[in-house]
């Protein structure tokens, strides 16, 4: 099958790459579309030290597995839990310290023509949403899980730092509980993206943090995001971290202690809010689509999606 495959250094794209083993209780999955993230960007930087078929957002086809998936759309959880040990037996399958994760932990992903996923992974797609928006349902669903963590009520001031995916994802669905939600970023023609969306934007360089927010949410990528977002929030406020962001820092965390701040990580969430977003049209994801290469094209899909500005870029499967 044809498959991006990264040996740690180089990126290639093989067209006789080994098909994937389907273990029991898994289902063999054709992808349709494959969606590409920060994550990937940082996995081909060392971030992991991955190696194997990357790409963790998709939307396919089961092609082999029980009789009622087969023939119909997917999406997937990434994290392939044991669902034995006392993390798993506590709810936190996301957190199992066994666990695989679909293209960036021990586990090839969904840049190939085919995957295997567990079948408790897979959720069936609604057939009125089409494939350019069921591929956002993992990023989707990480942007819901502020909402597992964080009480956020109307009127309530909240601060997303940067204007890529995950954070024109995560001010959409943080406006929808009501709370004054401003995006900060550096291109205005990503924050236009939801000025119609109950967001207020704001460009980063006439913006300054005033350190009068309830709630910060950082979704810049960057080392320079966490400083910006300590300065943002007001004093016994919650800072959200929303980006995995490998590199070496040496930002003094003093005033989180100073300033009582509550910090809380936050990585994947559950699918079904975010399939339920999808189906009731309550997050505009489409527009966030730049560009679509073939799979064949994959390494200069990701050569692409690696350029400042740049907003999603799918990889379709055939």
């Amino acid at each position: 099958m044809r498959a991006l495959s990264f040996d740690g250094t180089t990126l290639r794209c093989i067209g006789d790459h080994p098909p994937p083993v389907v273990g029991e209780g898994e289902a063999l999955v054709r992808m349709r579309l494959a969606g590409i993230c920060s994550t990937d960007l940082q996995i081909l930087a060392g971030y992991m030290g991955f190696t194997g078929v990357p790409g963790h957002e998709f939307v396919g086809e089961v092609v082999d597995g029980p009789g009622p998936l087969t023939g119909r759309r997917v999406v997937g959880e990434i994290n392939y839990a044991c669902g034995r040990c006392p993390t798993c037996q506590r709810g936190l399958g996301r957190h199992c310290p066994h666990r695989r994760v679909m293209g960036i932990l021990a586990a090839d992903g969904a840049f190939a023509e085919y995957l295997a996923v567990p079948v408790a992974n897979l959720h069936l797609m609604p057939d009125a949403v089409p494939d350019e928006a069921a591929v956002f349902a993992e990023p989707l669903a990480a942007a819901f899980s502020i909402l597992e963590q964080v009480s956020l009520d109307p009127g309530d001031d909240v601060v997303v730092l940067g204007d890529g995916k995950l954070g024109l994802l995560c001010a959409q669905v943080l406006a929808g509980t009501g709370a004054a939600v401003t995006l900060v970023g550096k291109h205005a023609e990503n924050l236009a993206l939801v000025a119609d969306r109950g967001v207020a934007t704001a460009l980063l360089g006439a913006w300054a943090p005033d350190g009068g927010a309830g709630c910060v949410v950082d979704a810049t990528g960057s080392t320079a995001g966490l400083g910006l977002a300590m300065a943002a929030v007001r004093p016994r406020g919650t800072l959200v971290l929303k980006s995995t962001v490998a590199e070496d820092h040496d930002l003094s965390l003093a005033p989180l202690v100073i300033n009582e701040l509550t910090v809380v990580g936050s990585r994947c969430g559950l699918f079904p809010p975010a399939l339920a977003a999808l189906e009731g049209e309550a997050v505009a994801v489409t527009p966030l689509i730049d560009s679509t290469f073939p799979l064949a094209a994959g390494v200069d899909a990701l050569a692409h999606a690696a350029r400042p500005g740049v907003r999603k870029v799918l990889i379709a499967g055939q």
